[in-house]
């Protein structure tokens, strides 16, 4: 009792107020407020971020002490304190971002540092970049660019993201009980260039992230406003075409909107042209009618269509049968569509207390014919499948903070809640032929499913200590109606999960600071798995922990190193002969992180992120019984960028992946890749002309890989082997870039 006691008043400490204080806003020189920009005591003992609207309170202050400001991109200033009673404001001159100006401070999640610095220095510039942005992270596509990419992160190839949360501004990306696989996350509704901060986080020790936390999070946020005008045409090899623009309807001190679009085409380097093309429209409007209020409605739609090559069989290459580039069977492809609107109302009580709330609303559909075996199924029409759906969801999230100071340390308390409701019709599987006959239906039914979430936790800061427990709670209703049932069958059950999580740091000095963090998360299963009675799990738990330092040995360098461990009660694998994922058994993973930034002169800097992970099945005595399919062991990239003051710009960029296991027992190995890309440019005052290279070296390389079963029209047994899609050869595109 003494311990469940002493964790609730951990979590809900009496919001008093002791110390003295002093508040104020931060500007830059345009008048706009900054956001995230850290505030500290000279002497380190308090510090704190501004919020939306500029707006800080820094506690145990006194006479004389000095408040040191620091944002990236922006010089650091300071004021001295002469009095407690007046605010104290603050104006920041913008500069190139100066790696030696970052101040090592506690905060829930140290790692934005990394991320801060790689959106300043390395702008995204296509919607294949926007996931490689994250640390550790790496993607490949595996459909004629208009499917959701696969994604590997901490020794789990993740598919399209069962075990990965994604947001854009809070919007949820990943799709529960989707058609095509558990967590579906397709961030092609985002259009690159609208990015203004990226939130990212690995583990599951965040209070305010749910569904799909396990190995990680991301948050993509995009601008509040647009500082100019802009037009950008790119134009490349195999009759690729971009148009991008982005566009200030309203500006005004306190009303800001704008409208962003992209279109794209492209043929792809394959035989059969991939016919690709997507179309995005995005429009925000910002309205702040007083220091207290923040107003934003955004709008987005999105469409894409393709075609695709498939995932081909090995032996047909070696037999000569077809060419790398070329197709078992080019009638795969697809359609999709997304239609998002969410409305954000951000309320400052006062000094101390906000509330944030967001609600959202998305319109979705999908369509997909794939071929993963060929003719092994069906020997006259051959394998092709279908997978549809149409979808709407809504949801809303709250979140309530408070700042609180006692006479040796301050914090702040939050609590929140969350709710998300999808309705999805007519979600399909068949069996096709060219696209135009259905054969069979497989499955066919309608979802419903709803999941609450709430969750309070607190954050502490004692001397150089920073604690942050929370807990969290959801509880899941999963329905389905099987339309292929003579009767209709309808089946419902609810499911709920606690979460608790704990981060621990201490600030050794402005340099250095050393963390461990554990937690529980989950990923929920497809409605359609959780209702057959077959099901081991509804909700599966991960349990891991993190240790690790975020460390500038020198001032021009940021290092993190983490050590982790993950274990999950059920894994989801690629079965190859239905071309699906479902569930299995108990896994362990354990690895290191490494993350550094150098920044040796000016307009030079200098990335690497490598991650080694080791991942294994375990038996139900937690034994290790196997190897788990496509686990990627290690994964590196790095990159050299520049950034002159006469406009000259450039970046050499490198990924590596490792040799991974393709199945159980190893005995078929997916081959790893090694791959330089190169951009270069130069900026005059409102033109800009580059040129990007992808492959540079023109490698031979495997971008997605599978252990399939398959059977090709000649012959008369199936073969088990690898299946890929064949990586990017030596690309080019020109870019022209004007900003008004």
């Amino acid at each position: 009792m003494k311990t469940h006691a002493f964790i609730l008043v951990f979590l809900l400490l009496p919001v008093l107020n002791f110390s003295q204080k002093v508040s104020g806003n931060v500007t830059n020189k345009e008048g706009s407020p900054l956001d995230q920009v850290e505030i500290y005591n000279a002497n380190f003992s308090t510090h704190t971020y501004s919020d939306l609207s500029g707006r800080y309170e820094l506690s145990n202050m006194a006479i004389g002490d000095t408040i040191i400001f620091s944002h990236l991109g922006y010089s650091n200033d300071s004021l001295i304190v002469r009095s407690l009673e007046d605010e104290l404001n603050i104006v920041l001159t913008a500069e190139s971002l100066n790696i030696e100006q970052i101040v090592i401070a506690s905060s829930e999640n140290p790692l934005s540092v990394i991320s801060d610095i790689d959106v300043q220095i390395k702008p995204v510039n296509s919607a294949q970049e926007v996931l490689r942005k994250v640390p550790g992270l790496f993607i490949g596509q595996h459909a004629g660019g208009g499917k959701a990419e696969q994604i590997f992160l901490r020794g789990f190839d993740i598919d399209h993201g069962t075990d990965i949360s994604i947001s854009v501004d809070g919007l949820p990306v990943n799709m529960v009980s989707h058609a095509h696989g558990q967590g579906y996350a397709d961030l092609h509704f985002l259009i690159p260039e609208t990015i203004y901060k990226i939130d990212f986080g690995k583990g599951a020790y965040y209070k305010n992230v749910g569904n799909f936390n396990t190995a990680g999070y991301v948050n993509f946020e995009t601008r509040k406003k647009l500082e100019n005008n802009t037009l950008k045409l790119e134009a490349g090899q195999f009759n690729t075409r971009r148009l991008m623009g982005m566009f200030k309807l309203l500006d005004h001190a306190n009303h800001h909107a704008y409208l962003a679009s992209e279109y794209i085409v492209s043929d792809g380097p394959f035989e059969s042209s991939q016919d690709f093309s997507r179309n995005n429209f995005f429009l925000k409007y910002a309205y702040q009618p007083s220091a207290t209020d923040y107003l934003e409605l955004s709008t987005s739609y999105f469409t894409s269509t393709w075609d695709a090559s498939g995932q081909i069989p090995q032996r047909a290459v070696d037999q000569g049968l077809i060419t790398r580039f070329g197709a078992i069977d080019d009638t795969e492809g697809g359609n999709t569509s997304r239609t998002n609107v969410s409305l954000k109302y951000h309320r400052t009580f006062d000094d101390l207390s906000t509330l944030r709330n967001l609600i959202y609303l998305s319109l979705y559909d999908f369509e997909l014919f794939s071929n993963f075996t060929f003719y092994l199924e069906d020997p006259i029409n051959g394998d092709q499948i279908r997978q549809v759906e149409d979808r709407r969801f809504f949801g809303l999230q709250s979140e309530y903070n408070r700042i609180f100071s006692l006479a040796d340390f301050q914090g702040n308390f939050s609590t929140g809640i969350t709710l998300r409701s999808d309705q999805v019709e007519n979600n399909e599987l068949s069996s096709t032929l060219n696209r135009t006959i259905t054969l069979n239906q497989i499955q066919f039914g309608d979802v419903i499913e709803t999941n609450f979430g709430a969750f309070i936790g607190s954050s502490l800061e004692i001397g150089r200590w920073y604690f942050t427990p929370s807990i969290r709670y959801d509880v899941f209703r999963f329905g389905y109606q099987d339309l292929l049932s003579s009767t209709s069958n309808s089946q419902e059950t609810t499911k709920g999960i606690i979460s608790p999580k704990l981060s621990v740091n201490y600030r050794a000095n402005n340099s250095l600071q050393f963390y461990a963090k554990a937690g529980k998360g989950f990923h929920s299963n497809d409605s359609r798995v959780v209702l057959d009675q077959s099901s081991q799990k509804i909700l599966p738990a991960s349990l891991g922990y993190d240790v690790g330092i975020l460390w500038k040995p020198v001032p021009n360098t940021v290092i993190n190193l983490a050590a982790w461990y993950l274990f999950l009660e059920q894994e989801f694998v690629y079965v190859g002969d239905a071309g699906i994922v479902e569930p299995s058994g108990k896994t362990r993973r354990r690895g290191l992180d490494l993350s550094g930034r150098y920044q040796p002169l000016d307009w030079l800097y200098l990335d690497l992120d490598a991650t080694w992970s080791n991942a294994m099945g375990l038996n139900d005595q937690e034994e290790y019984v196997d190897f788990i399919p496509l686990a990627p062991n290690f994964t590196c990239t790095s990159g050299l960028n520049i950034k002159l003051n006469s406009g000259l710009f450039g970046n050499l960029s490198f990924r590596h992946l490792g040799d991974r296991p393709a199945n159980k027992d190893n005995s078929i190995v997916a081959q790893g890749y090694s791959i330089t890309d190169l951009s270069m440019g130069y900026n005059w005052n409102k033109l800009s002309l580059s040129f990007q290279i992808q492959n540079l070296f023109d490698t031979e390389w495997n971008e997605t890989q599978f252990a399939t079963e398959s059977r090709l029209a000649n012959e008369l047994e199936p073969v088990e082997e690898i299946h890929f899609t064949p990586g990017t050869p030596f690309f080019i595109k020109a870019i022209a870039q004007y900003n008004f």
